[in-house]
């Protein structure tokens, strides 16, 4: 892997966009890998100056946002990541101009990413799958998984139960389009399964 990423840690700490979360930046810099998210809330501050992984929405207006702001590939949190993830797959056909939303940005953004050298990558298709299985029975059909939510499921299928996750900065609220309560349900019962650790957002509280 580029840039010095372990490909066996012994943790993994994923830092979602609450803005709200109190320092963790020491819990979070400590881990093996350092997973973050689009804008990467608290980069630099309180949440931590590492990023081993960026996940970004690679479908709708965000990315198109992120494409035409020139100096998008130069925030700090863009080059220090050694691997991009692109959580959403591919579409087949012309891109539809009249569904922002759901456009597909893949192409545009991996020609823009490819100079500063990280591995990019797309979340596997089972993984979409396995949260359509996951979060159908309390989702209305037309929920979107959250990045956070697949994500997090994706490292629980590739890594070894021995690997510590912690989960930080996760408030399970934003868009209307995503379960954000079902979700919240999923990683509560990880959480009893002691497949992942949830920090509070206020690190004084108890998760």
């Amino acid at each position: 892997m580029k840039r010095d990423i372990d490909p066996q840690p012994r943790s993994v700490a994923v830092v979602g966009n609450a803005p709200d979360m109190t320092d963790q930046g020491a819990c979070i810099d400590a881990a093996d890998w350092v997973v973050r998210f689009n804008n990467a809330a608290g980069f630099g501050a309180r949440a931590g100056r590492r990023v081993t992984h960026l996940a970004l929405v690679n479908h709708g207006g965000q990315m198109r946002e992120w494409l035409e702001d020139p100096d998008f590939v130069r925030r700090p949190v863009v080059r220090g990541a050694g691997i991009i993830l692109f959580p959403f797959p591919r579409k087949d056909g012309p891109a539809d101009d009249r569904n922002e939303d759901g456009r597909d940005w893949t192409r545009q953004a991996e020609v823009r990413l490819a100079p500063l050298g990280a591995e990019i990558a797309m979340l596997p298709d089972c993984v979409h799958r396995d949260a359509r299985t996951i979060l159908g029975a309390s989702c209305t059909p037309a929920a979107v998984p959250s990045t956070g939510f697949l994500v997090t499921l994706h490292l629980l299928a590739i890594l070894s139960r021995n690997v510590a996750i912690g989960i930080h900065g996760f408030g399970f609220e934003g868009w209307d389009g995503h379960g954000w309560q079902a979700e919240r349900r999923w990683f509560e019962a990880m959480r009893g399964a002691g497949r992942l650790n949830l920090h509070a957002l206020d690190a004084n509280l108890a998760p």
